[in-house]
């Protein structure tokens, strides 16, 4: 019989709130308190270089990470910039005023007329009533995010050029992610062809700071003006392409799947059936969102889903400037709001055959996504049906993989967690009624965004992130600031671990990544244990082939030490590759049967079409 292809991952990378991922530092800094001294000095070295300290201080890396209030890095939420509309009457007489000749706009606004022109000034009068924009500050109501750890800058790390943050990140988490896969990136090329990689990354909101989309539609409001980056690197897809063009150089499959919060899980699911299928060896999927923004963070508040310092204090009954602003975001206790939070992560995917060719070091393995709408619904950001068939069918094919007792005792749950009234009570029902529905007496539930906050598209990456982290190191995050499950969710079969919680990795044998987003956008992943990937690709080969492997991939597990070395000393620059090998019309070859293109190879071409041909 032949067997499918299964998923492995073997590399990642990116940054979060909770620092960069490489190394798992991200998930080590959520679970500091519980590691041996020897991982947290480690962790602490790490996190001081990625946040430009000399030595480490740990209660300044605690203070610069994860949910905290906004700093003036990013903008003044005492101060936010807007201008306000003025009425002016001048019925009763005009009204004057004197401006540079220069800005005199042509042709002038109805109702203004020019008195008298002095040198390069002139005088104009107001005639009756009108509705100016006069610029002024107002206090934006939220005052904390999920920001990036203090000091680190994305951009210093290559030729950024003015490009969006989101994009500065994306290139940081790709890099990342293949440097600590311990793979050379030419070696692998010579394994696969160049349209046997993939790449699905995205921003579920594309890229919406200055120097992209929010450029591109505030440049005339601000007197500005709109320049040739501003539309093309606001793309949705943009995190794709910069990381084809100037990380990986590849001429496979490429774009973005975009399913609002769930959107990692939409690219995980399209990278996954690309292995499945035989269309691609490797696969790197991750998804990119830069939201800390007044902006974007104005859309979020109209609609009241950002937590508030007042609505927090209204439920800690203290007043605002007596509460933590680091422990706004409560997943399943009492809670009033999610937090925005920026992130970018990147998981490298291959094939089990050419992780066994190339000594790939093994993290876990991604075999199934479920993606389900709600069906009809009311109100578009409403939770739905959906997404009890994605939990139910990833507990369904476990089952059937793993066995019985496995779902019922060996197995975990990511959960969306958003820390919002609304979301705690429905996940909360999803998750318990399929627990009991198979059998599960305590499924340990884990809900990260109380570190990170919502990072929109890249959140359930987040939630892989450090699901990747329990198995390597044996420990589950509490769900940090929630000190108790609120009386209106259901817990049957759920233990909800809001304490750091050390397990036995060994016997976890899989994990649910549940994601829900605005519009019905339900998706939920199936992710293995890198114990399990090892004995599936053990079972398909020879001892001699598997004692080659494993030799193998000691020197790329000692590669990828290097690379986690170096970047806790010194920062590393991120790999950029601008105008490097660019493909002219004079290397492509092109005949019926093939395309041969010089420095790649040759690509046959045959229909995939063979089976609507018509006898």
């Amino acid at each position: 019989m032949t067997r499918r292809a299964l998923p492995v991952i073997v590399g990642l990378g990116g940054i979060s709130a909770a620092g960069r991922s490489s190394g798992f530092h991200s998930y080590l800094s959520m679970v500091r308190s519980e590691l041996n001294p020897v991982d947290r000095a480690k962790n602490l070295q790490a996190m001081a270089t990625l946040m430009g300290m000399g030595t480490p201080d740990a209660a300044a890396i605690e203070a610069g990470t994860m949910i905290r209030g906004i700093t003036s890095q990013y903008f003044d939420p005492f101060a936010v910039s807007w201008n306000a509309p003025v009425r002016i009457d001048a019925q009763a007489g005009e009204s004057s005023f004197w401006m540079h000749a220069k800005r005199l706009p042509s042709p002038l606004p109805a109702q203004w007329r020019v008195i008298t022109e002095v040198d390069d000034k002139v005088q104009v009068a107001l005639v009756g009533e009108q509705t100016l924009l006069a610029p002024t500050i107002r206090e934006f109501p939220v005052k904390t995010a999920g920001m990036l750890p203090d000091g680190f800058d994305p951009s210093s790390l290559y030729a950024s050029r003015s490009h969006p943050k989101g994009l500065q990140m994306s290139l940081f988490a790709a890099s990342d992610a293949l440097a600590y896969s311990g793979l050379d990136w030419p070696t692998l090329q010579q394994l696969v062809g160049a349209d046997q990689v993939s790449v699905y990354v995205g921003s579920a909101m594309g890229q919406l700071d200055y120097d992209g989309g929010g450029g591109l539609l505030s440049a005339r409001a601000r007197g500005a003006r709109v320049t040739s980056k501003h539309c093309p690197l606001s793309l949705a897809e943009m995190p794709a392409d910069f990381i084809n063009a100037y990380v990986l150089g590849h001429m496979g499959r490429t774009g973005a799947t975009l399913g609002a919060c769930a959107s990692f899980l939409y690219n995980l699911r399209t990278g996954i059936e690309d292995i499945q299928s035989g269309r691609a060896h490797i696969a790197f999927v991750g998804g990119a969102d830069a939201p800390v923004v007044p902006e974007v963070m104005d859309g979020y508040a109209a609609m009241g889903a950002l937590a508030t310092a007042e609505a927090m204090a209204a439920i800690d009954g203290v007043s605002p400037d007596q509460l933590d602003l680091r422990s706004i975001c409560r997943p399943f206790g009492e809670n009033c709001g999610f937090t925005i939070g920026e992130s970018a992560q990147v998981i490298m995917l291959m094939s089990d055959e050419l992780a066994l060719r190339s000594g790939a070091q093994i993290f876990g393995a991604a075999p199934l996504v479920e993606v389900c709408a709600d069906g009809f619904k009311k109100s578009i950001s409403g939770p739905g049906a959906g997404n009890y068939l994605t939990v139910a069918k990833m507990l369904a094919s476990a089952k059937g993989l793993l066995g019985e007792e496995s779902v019922r005792h060996r197995g975990m749950v990511q959960a969306h967690g958003t820390s919002t009234p609304q979301n705690r009570v429905t996940e909360g029902m999803i998750l318990s009624r399929v627990a009991k529905a198979f059998g599960v007496e305590q499924w340990p539930v884990a809900a990260i965004k109380s570190y990170l906050g919502h990072s929109l598209g890249a959140a359930s990456a987040d939630q892989l992130v450090a699901t990747l982290g329990v198995w390597r190191h044996g420990i589950i995050p509490g769900i940090k600031h929630t000190k108790s499950v609120a009386a209106d969710v259901e817990t049957e079969g759920l233990e909800f671990v809001l304490n750091h919680k050390t397990i036995d990795s060994s016997g976890l044998d899989f994990a649910v990544l549940n994601s829900k987003g605005f519009g019905g956008n339900n998706a939920s992943a199936l992710v293995l244990s890198p114990a399990y990937a090892e004995k599936f690709m053990r079972a398909k080969v020879t001892k001699e082939v598997w004692l080659d492997y494993q030799s193998r991939r000691e020197h790329v597990k000692a590669q990828a030490q290097v690379y986690d070395d170096a970047m806790s000393k010194a920062l590393q620059p991120t790999r950029y590759l601008f105008d490097n090998d660019v493909i002219g019309d004079t290397r492509v070859h092109v005949s019926d049967s093939t395309v041969t293109i010089d420095g790649f190879g040759s690509f046959p071409l045959s229909s995939s079409l063979n089976d609507y041909i018509c006898d």
